[in-house]
C-alpha cells in the first residue's frame, strides 16, 4: 500500500514572516526562522519537521502573498 506524505516548497524572498501559515499547520510541521531574515528583511516561513506534514493545503490556502505550494507525493 501506498503512503502518501505531504511536501511543501515556500517562496522565501516573497515571504513576509506574518505566521497565518505557522497557526494553520495542523501537524506543526512550519515555524518561522528566528535568527535569519530575507533579502527584505522579514524573519521568512521553513519547514521545521518536514516529516509531520501531510499535504493538507492549510499553510498554502492561508497566505496571502502566495508563496506556498504544497505537494502530494507517494511512497511506494
Amino acid at each position: 500500500m501506498a503512503k502518501i506524505h505531504g511536501a511543501v516548497t515556500i517562496d522565501i524572498e516573497r515571504c513576509k514572516g506574518c505566521n497565518l501559515c505557522v497557526v494553520a499547520c495542523p501537524t506543526d510541521c512550519l515555524s518561522l526562522k528566528e535568527k535569519e531574515v530575507n533579502n527584505r528583511g522579514y524573519h521568512f516561513a521553513y519547514m521545521k519537521n518536514p516529516t509531520a506534514c501531510i499535504g493538507c493545503s492549510g499553510c498554502a490556502t492561508v497566505c496571502p502573498d502566495a508563496c506556498i505550494e504544497v505537494y502530494r507525493v507517494v511512497e511506494k
